[in-house]
Parts: C-alpha cells; sequence; structure tokens
C-alpha cells in the first residue's frame, strides 16, 4: 500500500463526476481547488460532485482550495507578442484603454517601487524574462533576455526578491469564506512570508467555527528566512518550486526542499512538495526520465504528499500523468530500506512516548500494521511522524478527521462508530479490514487504544496475532 499522498489539482480536463472518479481511483488522495482559475459556481460543481463520490465510494477524498495570494500579474493583451532576445518591452502602472504591442500594464502599483534597475523580472517562473535597464515614475523599462511569446495576465517575480504585498489579500478572504462555506478540509496560503499570516488565518477560522487546516506555502525569499516560525505556526507547509526557484538561485531549491522537508517532520507538520513533477506530460503521454527521478528523490525524503498541477487540471494526459506518479512511488518505497531511527525529538509528552514506542514495537516485531483510534487525528499524525515500517490504519469517529488525515504520510483513514466499550470498537475494525482484505490470518497487529481498567480509561499498546 502507498504511504507517499498524491494532490492532484482539478482543473478543465479532471472537473466531471466521472473523471474525478477516475482519478480517486487512480491513487489521488486529495483534490486541488486553485481559486485563482474558475468562477465560484465551478469550484463549488467539483466540490459537490467530490462530496457525492465520497459517500457512493470507497474513496475519502479530502479537498484543498488554495488561495491566489499576493501575486503580480501582467495585463490583458489584444493579442500575444513575439519577443527576441534584446527586444525592448516595457511594463507600466499607468491605465490606460490602449497600450503599444511592447507595454502591458501590471496589476499591483508599488511593483514599480519594489523593482531596481538591474533586476530581472521572471513571467511564469522563468519561461521569459526581462531585465530592468530604465525607470520612469510610471515605467519600468526592460530588455528581453531570451525568445519567447508573452500572453494575457502571466505571473511575475522579481528575481531574488519578494513583493511588499500583504500576504493575505481582500480577494483572499472572500476566496476563504467561499471555502468555509463549502468545508473544504485544507486551505493552501499563498506567498506566506511570516507566522503572522498563519496565526490571523487560524484565529480567523477558530472564530468562524470552521475545521480546516492551515497548509502554509513556501514560495518566496522572505519565506525562506522565517521557516521554522512559519512550520510551527502551521498546520502543514507546501514547498511551492515554481515560485520559489523564481526568486532563489535555482541551484539552492533542492537544499531548500530537503531542509523543509526535515524541519517539517522534527515539529510533527505533514509536508507537500509540488510544481514540475511531470511537467513534461501536459503535453507528451511519457515523463523524462529526470522527471521520474525527482518524484523518486521526494519519496526518498519521506515528505507526505506530492502533487500534480498543470498535469491533471489542463494537460494533455491527466490520468496517464496519476497513473505514472502513484506507479513510481510504489516502485520506490518497496526499494527503500525502511530508516528505523525514530526522529521525534525528547520528550516528555505521553502521547508522542506512545508513539515512539508503538513504532519501535512495530518495526521489532514486524507487524504488519498498526491501529490507531483517534477522535481529532492527534495519535496517526505522532505515528505518520515516525515513519513506521507498518502501514497505519487510523479510525475515527467523523469524516472532517478522515479526511485531514488523507494528508499525512502512511495513515490510511476509516469512520467509524465509536463505542463505549473500547474493546467492541477495535473488534469493530478489525472486522472492516478484513472485509476489505487488508488483514487477514496470522497479521501480527500493533494497536494504540484506550481500554477499560477498573472502570477507568486508559492508554494502551497492545500486540495482537489475528486468529482466523
Amino acid at each position: 500500500m502507498r504511504k507517499t499522498k498524491i494532490i492532484c489539482t482539478i482543473g478543465p480536463r479532471t472537473c466531471e463526476y466521472d473523471q474525478l472518479k477516475m482519478l480517486a481511483k487512480g491513487g489521488m488522495n486529495i483534490a486541488r481547488l486553485n481559486i485563482s482559475h474558475g468562477s465560484y459556481g465551478w469550484h463549488r460543481k467539483v466540490i459537490k460532485h467530490i462530496r457525492a463520490i465520497n459517500k457512493n465510494s470507497k474513496y475519502p477524498i479530502a479537498i484543498m482550495l488554495d488561495t491566489k495570494g499576493p501575486e503580480v500579474r501582467s495585463g490583458d493583451l489584444k493579442k500575444e507578442v513575439k519577443l527576441s532576445k534584446g527586444d525592448k518591452f516595457i511594463f507600466t502602472i499607468r491605465s490606460e484603454p490602449e497600450y503599444p504591442e511592447n507595454m502591458t500594464e501590471v496589476s499591483y502599483d508599488g511593483f514599480i517601487d519594489d523593482v531596481k534597475i538591474g533586476d530581472i523580472i521572471l513571467v511564469d517562473g522563468g519561461m521569459l524574462s526581462f531585465e530592468v535597464k530604465e525607470k520612469t515614475a510610471n515605467d519600468i523599462i526592460c530588455e528581453s533576455k531570451n525568445n519567447g511569446i508573452l500572453t494575457s495576465r502571466r505571473h511575475l517575480n522579481i528575481r531574488g526578491k519578494s513583493v511588499r504585498l500583504p500576504s493575505i489579500t481582500k480577494e483572499d478572504w472572500k476566496d476563504i469564506e467561499f471555502g468555509i462555506k463549502e468545508g473544504v478540509d485544507f486551505i493552501a496560503l499563498s506567498f506566506v512570508k511570516t507566522a503572522g499570516a498563519v496565526n490571523v488565518l487560524k484565529r480567523f477560522l477558530d472564530k468562524k467555527k470552521a475545521s480546516v487546516e492551515v497548509v502554509a506555502k513556501i514560495e518566496s525569499s522572505t519565506s525562506v528566512l522565517n521557516l521554522e516560525e512559519i512550520i510551527k505556526a502551521a498546520d502543514g507547509v507546501m514547498v511551492a518550486r515554481g515560485d520559489l526557484g523564481s526568486e532563489l538561485p535555482l541551484e539552492e531549491v533542492p537544499l531548500i526542499q530537503e531542509e523543509i522537508v526535515n524541519l517539517s517532520r522534527f515539529y510533527g507538520k505533514p509536508v507537500i512538495i509540488a510544481t514540475h513533477f511531470l511537467e513534461s506530460m501536459v503535453i507528451h503521454p511519457t515523463p523524462t526520465r529526470a522527471e521520474v527521478s525527482d518524484i523518486a528523490q521526494a519519496v526518498r525524503e519521506q515528505a507526505d504528499a506530492i502533487m500534480l498541477s498543470g498535469e491533471t487540471a489542463t494537460g494533455n494526459y491527466p490520468f496517464k500523468a496519476l497513473e505514472v506518479m502513484n506507479r513510481v512511488v510504489r516502485r520506490i518505497e518497496k526499494k527503500i530500506e525502511e530508516n528505523k531511527k525514530i526522529i521525534i525529538p525528547a520528550s516528555d509528552d505521553l502521547k508522542e512516548q506512545i508513539a515512539m514506542s508503538a513504532t519501535t514495537i512495530g518495526n521489532n516485531i514486524k507487524a504488519d500494521s498498526i491501529l490507531a483510534f483517534t477522535r481529532k487525528g492527534f495519535m496517526p499524525a505522532l505515528l505518520s511522524r515516525c515513519r513506521p515500517n507498518s502501514q497505519i490504519y487510523a479510525f475515527a469517529n467523523t469524516t472532517n478527521v478522515c479526511h485531514k488525515l488523507n494528508l499525512y504520510w502512511g495513515v490510511q483513514s476509516f469512520h467509524i462508530e465509536f463505542f463505549r466499550d473500547p474493546e467492541k470498537t477495535i473488534q469493530h475494525a478489525i472486522t472492516l479490514l478484513k472485509e476489505k482484505k487488508l488483514m487477514k490470518k496470522n497479521h501480527r497487529i500493533v494497536i494504540v487504544s484506550d481500554i477499560l481498567a477498573n472502570k477507568e480509561v486508559v492508554d494502551t499498546i497492545q500486540v495482537r496475532t489475528i486468529r482466523d
């Protein structure tokens, strides 16, 4: 069973019920809705389809809403602009009914103050680049550094810099309200620069009594400077390598990725690696060997989840891309010699000690699975942090908790009824696993649960062998 989770971005190629069900069947754990594209009505329809799939099938798909964030975009063009190396091009903050062919407006007036002469402006992470040669009060006069085509509303970055926009914009707040109303499981907050933005959003969610996890997207040079505080504040983090590679030297991105994964595991936060895994499959039916190696590296680093973007949203081969990622992940996980060292820092916390002990026992006896019973998802998250060799089966009495656990490495969750007698609940869970052919005779299991002892409920770790 695959332990690394897969997130698929939903778009025009994958938004209908049957298409979403194919993604679920193909191994999608979380559906990502990029609020930058599509109307609220479109996203609402996708959410409705996912709810129906969850209700009518065995696939408990979680939903992640990804905010736009403080992005800077170029303006609308009457027609695409073909550029050659050395061509002059102008970005302006003037609002005019028409512009010359070699000029377009930008969506953020402060962009002109953030840019300095000699800076490199990147379009869509580097598909085009411009060197700033001159500035006026309203215009940024540039020289194209390469050949390419500029189309409408492209994403702009300044290499090595972050623009000074607020982390959560007015539009973001509207989108967040929409996500709360529709009951999404995760909100991926774009361009997080400090822990402050995460804390503001979490307070807002608490005020709204919304049970939504906040995933902080690390995609700017400023966020890297404040990495540890952001990870500690967030419920999870995403390594958004596209924009990260625009603001930082490319050779730094793999090192930062590894640092984010290690820090996230240290603090027990799930981590997603995103962007460009199978970019060639947007057009072609087979990936490059380098892309396959990129997936393998993310699995070796033991990220909780990896994400497909354009591959499943607008690409020509969305289901093939998912099938390739699923196959590669399973093969690498099978090959990896599991690391039996538990990296959780020393702690007096009882729950952490139970998770470490259950993992150690499971690894030593070569347990087939670890069963955890949870009301909030805390114990399965701790077990996932330990990266045990065994599959973790989590049982919760709410679907909301089951969906959130979809993000955690090695955890497969089930919604079941909890009985007053803990042993009855355990037997119910074992029966369910047998029915699903996930457990059979002579399987050795570790159970993390509470039991009744002298009329008191106590936490326990049990080892059992399935006898029938």
